[in-house]
């Protein structure tokens, strides 16, 4: 379980570095005009660093009672991944 849990998060890790010119990025979708979709966009982007330190917390802490909900909760920050690899292939 450790070794699992610290290659995700170094992988984590790794991919703040793109996550922050994306979040940069992502505030020229105001040019069009403030609006609730906007607005909700970028809040999202924002989120991920949330997810993978939150993620990252709770994993470690339930890491030895309850092994499956560890990973679940680790894996929580994929699902920003996986959506924005959606996002850029089919949008």
């Amino acid at each position: 379980m450790k070794p699992y849990l610290i290659i995700t998060q170094i992988l984590y890790l790794i991919s703040l570095f793109p996550w922050f010119v994306i979040w940069g990025l992502s505030f020229m979708s105001f040019d069009s005009g403030v609006n609730v979709n906007n607005v909700s966009f970028v809040l999202v982007i924002s989120l991920y660093p949330v997810a993978v330190v939150i993620g990252s917390i709770l994993a470690w802490i339930f890491r030895l009672k309850k092994r499956r909900f560890a990973v679940i909760i680790n894996l929580m920050p994929c699902l920003w991944i996986i959506s924005f690899i959606v996002f850029m292939v089919f949008i």
